[in-house]
């Protein structure tokens, strides 16, 4: 696994020497207080109690769906199989998960949860090629983050692996239900009838954005789907009038055109971003794709 070099430019051209510590609580610590910085993750509790053991960290994704963070303190610890048998635990005690979202985050929040893509982030100071295979292996959403200490002032966060994984079927939360105004299919069923042409739109689409670069990952959730680094970049909804595409962009930096690229931030909607962007054929798409590159390179 290649070694990350990081380099001082201020006075003189010089490389700072990287630390490989035994995690310490007080990285969890920084970890957990700036976890949506880090991971665009909503920091619910440290240490969370289970019926055999403790989580070490969890929260909740701007999709709405459930995350665990492990932390791997020795080059012998399982912290993978143990992610694993925890996002197990928690698939089987969801209204847990629910009342600890309700008393920390309030019932809205809580009710939209996202069961479709729950998430295990494992963070070390190395993995073996054998802890990567395993992941592959496992087909669920597991991810491994490896750090580095430079200095006391620098923390670099490496993402090792990019899972590709379907959503796990879930019924629709009424509430959620309810706010869209009528019974929502979910991004299968109108995908699925949305046409060839659109199908292709989005198979367009998705080639492009995962061509940027190794680092992003779709994400099928229940409701679109998340083109994501360790944030989301854009969030694509299929339907049979073509594409709508939610860009994490601020809508003031873009020229705005009615019925093509609008503002969506004081709007409803699926998914996260506030530019909206409707894309109907391939002219709109290869106009759009300026965008997509500044939503990947700004996220």
């Amino acid at each position: 696994m290649a070694e990350i070099k990081l380099f001082g430019i201020k006075d003189k051209v010089e490389e700072l020497p990287s630390k490989q510590v035994t995690l310490e609580k007080e990285l969890q610590n920084l970890l957990e207080k700036n976890m949506n910085t880090f991971f665009g993750v909503t920091f619910l509790k440290s240490e969370y109690k289970i019926t055999n053991g403790r989580m070490d960290s969890i929260g909740i994704d701007e999709n709405n769906c459930p995350v665990i963070f492990e932390y791997k303190r020795s080059v012998n610890e399982n912290v993978i199989n143990q992610g694993l048998f925890y996002l197990d635990w928690l698939l089987d005690h969801k209204a847990d998960f629910k009342l600890l979202v309700m008393d920390i985050l309030g019932q809205e929040k809580a009710d939209e949860i996202d069961w479709s893509m729950p998430c295990v982030i494992c963070i070390a100071n190395d993995f073996t090629k054998f802890d990567e295979h395993a992941v592959n292996q496992m087909q669920r959403n597991i991810r491994l983050v490896r750090y580095r200490k430079f200095g006391d002032d620098l923390i670099a966060l490496e993402h090792i692996n990019t899972p590709q994984v379907s959503a796990i079927d879930d019924d629709v939360p009424s509430a959620t239900v309810k706010k869209n105004h009528g019974k929502y299919k979910g991004f299968k069923a109108y995908f699925e009838n949305a046409g060839e042409k659109n199908k292709n739109l989005y198979y367009s689409f998705k080639e492009y954005v995962m061509s940027l670069g190794d680092d992003i990952s779709e994400n099928q959730l229940k409701y679109y789907v998340a083109f994501k680094k360790s944030k989301n970049v854009a969030c694509v909804e299929v339907y049979q009038l073509g594409l709508i595409v939610h860009l994490k962009l601020n809508p003031d930096s873009v020229e705005l055109i009615p019925n093509f690229i609008e503002d969506d931030s004081k709007k409803g909607h699926w998914g996260t971003g506030d530019l909206k962007v409707i894309i109907r054929n391939t002219d709109d798409f290869e106009k759009i794709q300026p965008l997509i590159d500044r939503a990947y390179n700004e996220n």
